[in-house]
């Protein structure tokens, strides 16, 4: 006799603004879950429902504060300790993941931690989207699914209709694999900004590599933080002949003063996906949601099916 177990999906606290989007998009409601609160700030995951012997997606993106991954960890091991079949932790945006490697004495691989956590609590699976660096999916002992943006974002860049005067550009040398991607799939050239960096979020000096004169740039990259990097490279790309500058970056940080860094920029746009919440609204800043995506990898994973067939680019016009 054929068991297909239960599918129920979950949100954290403050990952609900996309986990119904989600949760809309696979055409089934969020699970019933509380967060019981101590008056220290102490929190428990609280399900209200049986979980036992069901499939379930538990959505929670792990930015600042670290409440976040606490509670998605909580959750985790409410899951594990009520039976549950498959727990499938999905991360839309995993936080320290820029902090990949020991690039200098004496500190932490914060990606590594967090892995072996999301391991040890007892998750089945991740689900992701646009690490910092793909290879912490090796960190991992279990099944990751890394998404891919750019089924999101090369759509959008069709749909502006720049034509042959489009080029694409890397805002450091560390997302060059990524503009090279874009403009393979775009059919056009790139460019790289190479930067040096005094410190983090400092950056001492900036240096085109390649031609953007009398061309509309997009520049691609992972993450926005404070958005200095971008706005020093969208007027460095003006300087050097570029028609116009746009951005499309996965994760909007967006820390400390980075919308108003933004408004003041030469950018025509910012482009950022729903993996984390805006703040607040910008004039310049447009965001694409990721819950079909999201929703289309939870459907193939409970049916088996194929993951890469996602990262098929889609023209929508």
């Amino acid at each position: 006799m054929s068991i297909t177990n239960e599918v129920k999906l979950f949100s954290g606290t403050n990952s609900k603004y996309l986990s119904e989007k989600i949760a809309e998009a696979f055409g089934k409601p969020l699970g019933d879950l509380s967060i019981s609160k101590f008056s220290d700030g102490e929190f428990q995951p609280n399900f209200n429902e049986s979980v036992r012997g069901c499939d379930i997606f538990l959505i929670q993106s792990t930015f600042p504060s670290s409440d976040n991954l606490v509670e998605l960890l909580l959750m985790i091991d409410a899951a594990k300790r009520a039976s549950a079949h498959y727990i499938t932790a999905v991360i839309p945006y995993f936080g320290m993941a820029r902090q990949d490697r020991k690039d200098k004495p004496r500190v932490s691989i914060g990606s590594r931690v967090v892995a072996d956590l999301l391991t040890t609590v007892g998750a089945s699976r991740v689900i992701t989207m646009d690490l910092h660096a793909p290879q912490i999916q090796g960190f991992f002992q279990i099944p990751v699914d890394h998404l891919d943006p750019s089924v999101i974002f090369i759509p959008y860049i069709k749909s502006l209709k720049i034509g042959a005067d489009l080029i694409i550009a890397s805002p450091d040398m560390g997302s060059s694999a990524r503009a090279r991607t874009y403009a393979k799939a775009l059919s056009c050239d790139m460019v790289v900004v190479d930067k040096e960096r005094r410190r983090a979020n400092e950056i001492a000096s900036m240096t085109l590599i390649g031609d953007v004169k009398g061309r509309h740039v997009v520049m691609v990259d992972d993450i926005i933080d404070t958005g200095n990097t971008l706005a020093k490279a969208a007027a460095l790309l003006l300087e050097k002949g570029a028609l116009s500058v746009r951005a499309m970056c996965t994760h909007p940080v967006l820390s400390g003063k980075a919308y108003e860094t933004i408004e003041d920029s030469v950018l025509t746009e910012l482009v950022v996906c729903d993996t984390l919440p805006l703040r607040k609204e910008s004039s310049k800043i447009k965001q694409l949601s990721t819950a079909a995506l999201f929703a289309d990898a939870i459907v193939n994973i409970t049916e088996h099916g194929s993951i890469s067939s996602l990262f098929e680019i889609k023209d929508n016009n």
